[in-house]
């Protein structure tokens, strides 16, 4: 029962000094136009890293929405609602998480191996000597840069999302609907405010993901073995954060 309670005082110690160190980087944002160098360095890093295999995520995960739906509204005659229903899953739900789990993984693992090298080779503490201030130097910039790119790639990947479903729908004929009729039914359906709501929680993801990937480089201690370690318990814990955050916000939105 101790080690329990242990555990739970750790743990919240640890989100408190999360949210700590988010509070801080939302301070040090005032210094972001002076920052525009390393913020724009750190958007292209999103987008070279996620953008091919969104496309490929996206594209799939669309056809394969509408493959499934499809062929069982077909058997009531209902094929012709299969834009709104590809275009809510997409929007809503799978196009915001699944881009954040995308960027957790491929780009929030690299800001932990980072940042977890710098504290590892003591080169967080010689910014520190300089009188750099760590946050404004190395959270701030990704912080700021997730809060622009990972919106942006939901909106790219609910789009591709909507394009694979559509040709899905098309070119399958047990679906067989055409993209004007697809279009028609998405347009009827999902409405300005799902959009937001898909912004919204791409944004929360966003934040979420580039704060945890800072915060457990910042606390990597050891040797280049803990790098990995610290690696694998960004992306696990940013994968929890996302899960648990979606349910938050589709609970409050609801």
């Amino acid at each position: 029962m101790n080690n329990l309670g242990g555990r739970i005082q750790r743990m919240l110690q640890q989100l408190g000094e999360g949210v700590m160190l988010f509070l801080q980087a939302l301070y040090w944002s005032k210094a972001a136009p002076r920052n525009a160098d390393k913020i724009l360095s750190h958007l292209v890093e999103f987008g070279n890293a996620t953008l091919p295999i969104a496309s490929l995520m996206a594209i799939f995960i669309g056809g394969v929405l509408a493959l499934q739906t499809g062929s069982r509204l077909a058997q009531f005659g209902l094929e012709g609602n299969i834009g709104s229903i590809v275009g809510l899953s997409m929007v809503k739900e799978l196009g915001p998480v699944m881009t954040a789990l995308l960027v957790a993984g491929r780009v929030g693992s690299a800001i932990a191996a980072e940042v977890g090298a710098m504290n590892v080779y003591e080169e967080i503490d010689a910014l520190k000597t300089l009188n750099i201030n760590p946050v404004r130097y190395l959270v701030m910039p990704r912080l700021v840069a997730a809060f622009i790119a990972v919106p942006a790639l939901c909106m790219y990947v609910n789009v591709i999302g909507l394009v694979g479903g559509a040709i899905v729908s098309a070119v399958n004929p047990k679906i067989a609907v055409s993209f004007r009729l697809f279009r028609l039914n998405f347009q009827q359906v999902v409405k300005f405010s799902d959009v937001m709501d898909s912004l919204l929680k791409a944004v929360v993801f966003g934040v979420a993901v580039s704060i945890t990937c800072c915060y457990v480089g910042l606390r990597t201690t050891g040797g280049p073995e803990e790098i990995g370690r610290a690696v694998t318990r960004a992306v696990v814990l940013s994968f929890m954060f996302i899960f648990v955050l979606n349910y938050v916000i589709t609970r409050i939105l609801m």
